[in-house]
């Protein structure tokens, strides 16, 4: 059988509720590079927080973090890489817009530096994950260079309403994405990103054509890669408009929906 790619969503995906890749999941991706399949992970998550998932698969490709804002080689440093942050003037014009909504607080990432707005320890717990370095207080004092990403947390009735806004008036510049429960966070990365162009660009280094891509997702981060993948498989856990576009629905993150596809595709035993 001729290589595919095989592209990995992590939460809600990959991992499963308890943040573990299961037994029967690692098995089958690790039969399948023995078969000479590459494996990739394309997460929003920063690298730092995606690392560990990486290495204990054993992973030897790019991988896609930031939704596609940052798409690097962790084992070559040679590699064609590409950060596409948000110009600063553009988060200044969102953070000064979003200041008439009710929101709980706004993140900035920069690569591996993280600039919080307001401080709350919930929020801290989460973006703690690989120990960078964090800047507390205003964003319009400390953050001075382009985010690879920019974050806003509010409660789902005004997360709706923020998306609304950021829709109609930002929609030029910038994409934004939900993440799913417990958090309601607004995603942004600089308009024309999403996990499809860091994908495409990783498959084509690797010679590996559209048709010969399986891509797992569960959430509205994953509708361009899913649409993009010649196999787009949604969880079972996932939501209903990924499932609408989704080549293959399996079974949920809890139930080893990535091992049942491949199991099938790939005649893995």
């Amino acid at each position: 059988m001729k290589p595919h790619l095989i592209v990995l969503d992590l939460d809600g995906t990959l991992l499963t509720d308890q943040q573990q890749i299961s037994k029967k999941t690692k098995k089958t991706l690790l039969q399948a590079k023995e078969q000479g399949h590459q494996v990739m992970i394309a997460t929003g998550r920063p690298y730092r927080a995606s690392d560990i998932y990486y290495h204990e698969l054993g992973l030897t490709t790019p991988i896609v973090n930031f939704n596609g804002a940052y798409v690097h080689h962790p084992k070559n440093i040679a590699w064609n890489a590409m950060h596409t942050p948000i110009d600063l003037s553009v988060v200044r014009d969102v953070v000064d817009s979003v200041n008439s909504y009710e929101y709980e607080n706004i993140i900035a990432e920069v690569m591996d530096d993280i600039y919080v707005h307001t401080e709350d320890e919930r929020i801290l717990n989460i973006f703690n994950m690989g120990n960078p370095k964090i800047t507390l207080g205003d964003l319009s004092t400390h953050l001075q260079e382009n985010p690879t990403s920019l974050l806003i947390q509010a409660n789902e009735a005004n997360s709706m309403i923020i998306r609304d806004h950021l829709h109609a008036v930002h929609a030029e510049v910038i994409e934004h994405r939900r993440w799913g429960a417990p958090l309601h966070i607004i995603e942004i990365v600089r308009r024309g990103l999403n996990k499809a162009v860091g994908i495409s660009h990783v498959a084509k280094d690797l010679g590996i054509p559209r048709e010969r891509i399986i891509a797992f997702g569960d959430e509205d981060n994953d509708l361009e890669m899913i649409d993009f993948a010649g196999i787009g498989v949604a969880m079972g856990n996932g939501i209903p408009s990924l499932k609408n576009i989704a080549n293959e629905i399996t079974t949920t993150n809890n139930e080893d929906g990535i091992a049942k596809i491949l199991i099938e595709r790939l005649k893995l035993s």
